[in-house]
């Protein structure tokens, strides 16, 4: 196994790049769209418990298992999960840890590579002028959807994404501190600075003023006004802590591979809480602070419930900004992509370390020749998200490795952080060197709380019942009808539910159903082909032994 010496910079430098890694694209388009679906303040107090009773659980946790795997050398998740699991077997857990970053990159930066197109679309004017539906069938065009071809090849989508991989994998190539820490000192103020712009601009807003035909705070008011209710709602509780996973970046072997780098007593309780809670911030408070405001005074709070998506962000967006006046609406396409952009390249550069870990770590390859490695991976996982975006292969990369993986990975860590390495070992894991003094509550919440519900989210999101009515689930399956699974739910994925054409092939070309199961054919060869390499890497140091 090579050493490495790297080690961070400097503290803000690790704080803002753990806060970059866990501030995402999800931060600005996810979090509002799944708050809105789930019934604004109906979502929020979910959302806020699955944050401290998992979410900095989770945290402290990662941060602890990287730190301590780091002191053996290990910087990516096999190596880590061996250590804390007492078992060559627990190795394998930590397939999960490079298979995730490099699965959910390879559609991730993709969609950074939008953001950035939509930057210099929004420098050069291209939407003045335009209509709703226009800038609506600007994105469509853009990807190449919607016009009946099988192929969604389109010219400048392919070059935004080559630019956006090249700006990735060079910035990573320059290491730790000279890449990774530089890039998050530069982007992360930026995208508080664009935030903060758009957030008060859109607070601001009033009817009647700049086109507005509602208040703007009519938007926060249906975010923040509390409802009780949704405390005995199970869909709700689901979404909330699938939030959480998204926007944390727990479960994805990305926090333990930055945490690595630490010294054996360097802080690690301050530092996790504070980029959490940095991470919070600007989901909840700028994230929450600018689509819901903005379409709200313009669209209406129905036409938000009814056609929320993250879409909204690249088909929407660009057309409201455009009743601030020239000057402004340009100001605010670049501000709204450009923090998209710094959002998304801060946690893709996070995605790509753990695999470049794992590369030099293992098999002594150079940081450049690893960051190469990466590069040309990606750029063949990647190629169905571009060419199939239409027929659902990016779907299924997004479920499989952005949702379903997470959870895994967190939960097995979880279980052998609290129950093999032991709470006790643990919990002095934590606190060692800590600059706060972790409440001894959360010694509790880590070794019971957290695993039940990681487990509670694992079997929900498995069995989750069709329009997430539970208790229609358990009247249909006691009446003998059977389990009726929702077409997100893992098994019904599996089973292809709500696809009616079951056929692979309909006049020679393939159908949808063909590319889904093709897709996923595909994420559990990256799977196995991770393991056997993991295999490969220790049977080769067992042999130098």
């Amino acid at each position: 196994m090579v050493q490495t010496n790297e080690r961070w910079g400097s503290r803000v430098g690790l704080i803002l790049a753990m806060a970059g890694n866990a501030v995402g694209l999800g931060n600005f388009l996810r979090f509002p769209a799944q708050a809105v679906q789930n019934g604004g303040g109906a979502f929020i107090i979910p959302y806020l418990v699955s944050f401290l009773l998992m979410g900095i659980p989770l945290l402290w946790i990662e941060w602890a298992v990287g730190r301590h795997g780091g002191q053996f050398g290990h910087h990516s998740a096999p190596g880590m999960m061996e250590r804390i699991g007492r078992g060559r077997a627990w190795k394998y857990v930590g397939v999960f840890g490079i298979f995730t970053n490099l699965a959910v990159a390879a559609y991730y930066a993709y969609i950074e590579s939008w953001t950035l197109g939509y930057v210099w679309y929004s420098l050069t004017g291209a939407f003045a002028g335009q209509s709703a539906e226009q800038v609506s069938h600007f994105f469509s065009a853009y990807l190449n959807i919607g016009s009946g071809h099988f192929l969604n090849i389109s010219g400048p989508a392919i070059l935004f994404f080559l630019i956006t991989i090249s700006i990735n994998i060079y910035i990573l190539s320059r290491g730790l501190a000279k890449g990774v820490e530089i890039a998050s000192k530069i982007g992360m103020p930026l995208l508080l600075v664009f935030g903060a712009f758009l957030a008060i601009r859109a607070l601001t807003l009033n009817a009647g003023e700049a086109g507005a035909v509602n208040n703007a705070l009519d938007g926060l008011n249906f975010l923040w006004q509390p409802q009780f209710d949704s405390l005995t709602n199970p869909k709700v509780w689901l979404a909330a802590a699938g939030q959480i996973f998204f926007t944390l970046s727990v479960g994805m072997g990305t926090i333990q591979c930055y945490a690595a780098y630490l010294r054996e007593k360097d802080d690690i309780a301050l530092n996790a809480a504070t980029a959490g809670w940095m991470n919070e911030f600007v989901e909840v408070i700028l994230g929450g602070s600018i689509i819901i405001p903005i379409a709200v005074a313009y669209l209406g709070l129905p036409w938000i419930q009814a056609n929320v998506g993250f879409e909204m962000g690249f088909r929407t967006m660009p057309t409201l900004f455009q009743n601030w006046g020239p000057f402004l609406a340009a100001a605010a396409g670049v501000a709204w992509f450009g923090l998209l952009f710094f959002a998304g390249i801060t946690s893709s550069l996070a995605m790509g370390q753990p695999v470049m870990a794992f590369l030099q770590d293992e098999f002594n390859l150079s940081r450049k020749r690893s960051a190469l490695t990466l590069g040309g991976i990606l750029l063949m996982l990647s190629a169905p998200c571009l060419l199939l975006y239409e027929m659902g292969a990016f779907g299924e990369y997004d479920y499989w490795a952005g949702t379903f993986s997470l959870v895994a990975f967190a939960l097995l860590e979880s279980i052998a952080f609290a129950w093999v390495f032991g709470i006790d070992k643990g919990w002095e894991e934590i606190n060692r060197g800590a600059d706060i003094k972790v409440p001894h509550f959360f010694k509790f919440v880590i070794k019971y709380v957290t695993p039940l519900f990681l487990l509670a989210v694992f079997v929900g999101s498995l069995l989750k019942p069709e329009a997430g009515n539970w208790a229609a689930a358990f009247g249909s399956l006691f009446s003998g009808g059977g389990w009726p699974f929702a077409a997100d739910s893992v098994i019904g994925t599996v089973l292809n539910v709500g696809i009616a054409e079951k056929r692979w092939f309909i006049d020679g070309m393939p159908t949808q159903i063909f590319i889904l199961n093709m897709t996923r054919l595909l994420l559990l060869s990256t799977f196995i082909i991770i393991g056997v390499a993991v295999y490969a890497a220790w049977r080769r140091k067992g042999a130098k032994a």
